[in-house]
């Protein structure tokens, strides 16, 4: 099968704009996000940006899907290589708070910010961030519930309760790593969800001891 040397080009380009525009939503918000804005950052004609988005919500909107492939890359992915149970729960934190604190995003967490942002708008930017929420907050309930199905949490655990829990602390430390940056704030929030999971655990030397 011959492959189209333009059409990899093309996604290539597409994906290099894709992963400017979530990193530009992150310091001026995605409502902010413009074709002409994306324009000026990249040093390029919007007439050329033209041709991959035809509208500013289908720009968003595509921003969105990348930003969710880039947490399926950088985050979900590398969570999934640690061992089925708590310590599988435990990496998804912890590649999460690396993700934010690895200074790719200038707001730390794109959903974060689109989130607040959007929480009170209504329409389809809206729709799909709830949905990649949802979709967030399944996973973290599944990798529990396999850990609590391998004997390595508490029979008794609360899924829901327990992700609402490391969402929260996840959250928290994205934003007030920004806003606080001289407070430890991802120390904390690993130390909270170690604490948390090790009181779980009827095997707490599967976790660490202690986060850094």
């Amino acid at each position: 099968m011959t492959v189209d040397g333009r059409v990899v080009r093309g996604e290539r380009t597409r994906t290099m704009v894709l992963d400017t525009a979530v990193a530009l939503a992150t310091e001026a918000g995605l409502d902010g996000l413009s074709l002409g804005q994306l324009a000026d950052r990249l040093g390029v004609s919007k007439s050329g940006l033209f041709a991959h988005w035809r509208s500013k919500e289908e720009l968003q909107l595509a921003t969105v899907e990348r930003a969710r492939d880039l947490v399926i890359e950088q985050v979900i992915m590398p969570a999934l290589r640690a061992p089925r149970g708590v310590r599988r729960l435990w990496a998804l934190h912890d590649a999460r708070l690396t993700y934010y604190g690895d200074g790719t995003l200038p707001g730390a967490c794109f959903f974060a910010n689109a989130e607040f942002e959007y929480n009170v708008h209504p329409g389809p930017v809206r729709d799909r961030l709830a949905a990649c929420l949802d979709e967030w907050l399944v996973l973290v309930r599944r990798l529990a519930t396999e850990a609590v199905t391998a004997g390595e949490l508490a029979a008794h655990t609360d899924v829901g309760q327990l992700a609402y829990e490391i969402e929260a602390l996840g959250l928290a430390a994205a934003l007030q790593s920004r806003l606080m940056p001289s407070e430890p704030s991802y120390q904390y929030s690993r130390q909270a969800v170690l604490d948390r999971l090790r009181a779980l655990c009827p095997e707490p030397d599967l976790l660490p001891e202690g986060s850094t």
